[in-house]
């Protein structure tokens, strides 16, 4: 019998026709005269019926929920069924006897976070890893087509890119080494020979806040391109946004469907994006929070207010020099504004920063002192100005935000296999 995946059944490409396939006991339910099982595989989920005169009858009372098997039988359109099909089974073999599965007695979430090896399994989870996949190639897509070089720059680092508070420090022979915060600075060096570049690798961050938005491990979507302003940055952002939307609804429409997802959001967002400066954020805001000052760094609440008044992606920029990191570049008539610039998302807020980077070494080494960097420290980075300096942008985008946003999720633990948060760690 030809052996298949469970949604090329589910797409009526073998009505009728004698098939194997092979997956795990998503749900069984047993009868005096039939047993009705829920079969999973990667790609779906199908009934199969087996009579009591079947000679795999015995072993199909033996089967347990997460058992894994094979099955063979005859495929037959059944309105009742999910899907819409069901195999009626000739023949079953057990693979793997599942002891009692833990996750079907206890459901709590604080329960299925501590089981996530097993959790995993969902199908939730799998339509949620499936959305990220997507996403992950709709993006380098988008950097293919716009002609730039994907890289792989370190995980571990000498020096901080942003704040050292948020470092994560570790011993690494007999030296003092940190895990990245952000791959910018490591884009910079490739920029001056590729110039354009990305990279789609893990970020980490010991913030100790607890939001559906934060983790201590992170995926980052970055690029660095050179001869660059904010025009141009935007622009791109904006191009790379609305694409990851356009295709996803394109692509995941199925997943969206079962995972209640909306997916009609995703075909309204287009550009341009709406842009306001900070100053104006401030005065938006001030209303509402009369805390809210000049120089004052916008909150997670504060941010989510921003968003949900326009309802779609949309630009900051234009924040204080003061409360932004020692590379941004900052305007000659203005040095007190960076030319630094968020995308906001409603209930998200902030999902992607970037800015034009500042390509005056002089500026660059007074910036370092200012925020009591050692420029010793960043020589490598300062060589990056000693040596055909140029006028250069980037960003990074956080995927998981992404997909929290994409997807209406509760929480952005959803949204990566192994979350790593202040108090989990575990598998």
């Amino acid at each position: 019998m030809t052996l298949v995946k469970i949604n090329q059944i589910l797409e009526g490409k073998y009505t009728d026709q004698k098939v194997t396939i092979r997956g795990w006991v998503y749900r069984k339910r047993e009868g005096k005269e039939l047993i009705f099982i829920l079969i999973r595989d990667s790609t779906g989920v199908i009934q199969s019926t087996i009579k009591k005169d079947n000679p795999s009858w015995s072993e199909a009372q033996k089967l347990t929920i997460e058992s894994s098997l094979t099955l063979e039988g005859n495929v037959k359109p059944d309105t009742r069924a999910p899907g819409g099909f069901e195999i009626g089974a000739d023949n079953l073999t057990i693979t793997g006897l599942a002891e009692t599965f833990p996750i079907s007695k206890d459901k709590s979430e604080e329960f299925i976070r501590d089981m996530r090896h097993l959790w995993l399994r969902s199908r939730k989870m799998n339509l949620v890893m499936k959305v990220r996949a997507e996403t992950m190639q709709a993006a380098r897509d988008y950097f293919n087509k716009q002609n730039y070089t994907e890289v792989s720059p370190p995980m571990f680092i000498s020096a901080a890119v942003e704040g050292g508070s948020t470092l994560f420090g570790l011993k690494y022979f007999d030296q003092q080494l940190y895990l990245t915060q952000s791959s910018q600075l490591y884009l910079e060096i490739l920029m001056y020979s590729l110039e354009n570049v990305y990279c789609i690798a893990p970020s980490f961050r010991a913030e100790k806040s607890r939001t559906i938005r934060h983790l201590t491990e992170y995926w980052h979507m970055e690029g660095e391109w050179a001869f660059a302003n904010m025009d141009d940055l935007m622009k791109f952002e904006e191009g790379l946004m609305t694409y990851i939307c356009q295709t996803i609804a394109t692509k995941c429409e199925k997943e969206f469907k079962e995972l209640g997802a909306d997916i009609e959001k995703l075909k309204t967002i287009k550009t341009p994006f709406p842009r306001i400066t900070y100053k104006e954020a401030i005065e938006r805001l001030k209303p509402k929070n009369p805390q809210l000052d000049w120089g004052s760094d916008l909150g997670y609440e504060d941010e989510k207010v921003l968003a949900e008044d326009f309802g779609t992606p949309f630009f900051v920029y234009d924040y204080p020099t003061a409360i932004k990191a020692f590379y941004c570049k900052t305007y000659k008539d203005h040095p007190e504004v960076a030319m630094s610039v968020d995308m906001m998302v409603p209930r998200i807020g902030e999902i992607s920063t970037g800015g034009a980077r500042e390509d005056n070494k002089d500026l660059l080494i007074e910036r370092m002192k200012a925020q009591g960097l050692k420029p010793e420290d960043y020589e490598w980075y300062l060589d990056l100005r000693r040596y055909g300096t140029v006028p250069h942008v980037g960003f990074g985008m956080g995927l998981e935000r992404l997909l929290v946003w994409m997807l209406d999720l509760d929480n952005i633990i959803d949204a990566i296999p192994f979350p790593r948060t202040t108090r989990r760690f575990y598998p």
